[in-house]
């Protein structure tokens, strides 16, 4: 599953650790939901999409090959 997380906290002049302590996880799972390496439960997908006033769909999209 890929993602804009990177993208919109950048648009919102966000650190990893900026987004990690609004939303309640490690800076670690940040970094792990951004290179696709974690898919985050649908609970913090909508978090993450409301702290950037997105929807979920416009936050995170499969591939083609999913």
């Amino acid at each position: 599953m890929k993602n804009n997380i990177k993208i919109e906290r950048a648009r919102f002049d966000m650190t990893q650790a900026d987004l990690a302590e609004k939303i309640g996880v490690s800076r670690q799972s940040i970094n792990a939901i951004e290179k696709g390496k974690y898919i985050p439960s649908t609970l913090l997908a909508l978090k993450i999409a409301q702290l950037f006033q997105l929807s979920v769909e416009d936050l995170f999209f499969l591939e083609d090959h999913e």
